[in-house]
């Protein structure tokens, strides 16, 4: 929906049912924009979960390839993708990242670059290339809400965060921590973007949805990569 200078696309967004479902619950947001009635419980259910809480990105989208969509992951996670693999369109991403497991054997790195493996072989595709406002805005003019993995701790600009099971800020012992959101619009002179957050008492006070200068937000993608985040994803229903 086009409105005055900028486009917006709805998304009806739950609360995330605890601290680490921020991924499966922003799945089931664009799976109802696409009117798939999935329900959420269902979807956190079947999402690959990490031991640690949370999920990735590509867990997500192997859920929605499975489940018949399109996908796509603009990747920046420079711990699971070397540049080097893009600069030739017919690199094997599935043994590069086979290969990677045999010299890291850091469990994370393991489980993603397994992940990857698996969603390479549904039909997934994976860019590499900058994040610009533009790229951004190609997408949400096409109708196509993109979901994200970010630093919730430089978007919200909050303490970092200490605990497993309760989470607390505490700006010592605390570490960064990732999110899970979807934007779902963007003003058309590309300043600012509208964000649909599964975390409704978020640190912004402004619940589910509210906006954010398009740099802030460029920065908090780049700055996942600390917690294996800083990607895009969309999904949308095949041709």
């Amino acid at each position: 929906m086009l409105v005055s200078d900028k486009v917006t696309l709805d998304i009806n967004m739950l609360a995330q049912p605890n601290d680490f479902t921020c991924g499966p619950t922003c799945l089931q947001a664009v799976y109802e924009y696409y009117n798939d009635g999935i329900q959420l419980n269902e979807v956190i259910a079947k999402v690959k979960q990490l031991k640690s809480g949370g999920t990735l990105a590509v867990n997500l989208a192997n859920h929605a390839l499975k489940r018949g969509y399109e996908a796509t992951i603009y990747t920046y996670n420079l711990q699971i993708f070397d540049p080097s693999w893009f600069e030739d369109p017919d690199t094997d991403l599935v043994n590069k990242l086979a290969m990677q497991c045999h010299y890291k054997p850091q469990r994370k790195i393991r489980f993603a670059s397994t992940a990857y493996q698996k969603f390479l072989r549904l039909g997934g595709k994976i860019k590499f290339q900058d994040l610009t406002p533009d790229l951004l805005k190609q997408h949400l003019l096409s109708h196509q809400p993109i979901l994200t993995g970010l630093s919730a701790t430089y978007l919200y600009g909050s303490p970092r965060e200490i605990g497993d099971f309760k989470v607390e800020y505490d700006d010592l012992r605390g570490a960064p921590v990732g999110h899970f959101v979807v934007l779902d619009g963007i003003s058309l002179d590309e300043s600012t973007v509208s964000i649909a957050d599964p975390l409704k008492n978020n640190p912004t006070g402004e619940g589910h949805h509210y906006e954010v200068d398009i740099h802030r937000l460029i920065n908090s993608i780049m700055l996942g990569m600390v917690t294996y985040d800083a990607n895009l994803l969309v999904i949308k229903p095949k041709q």
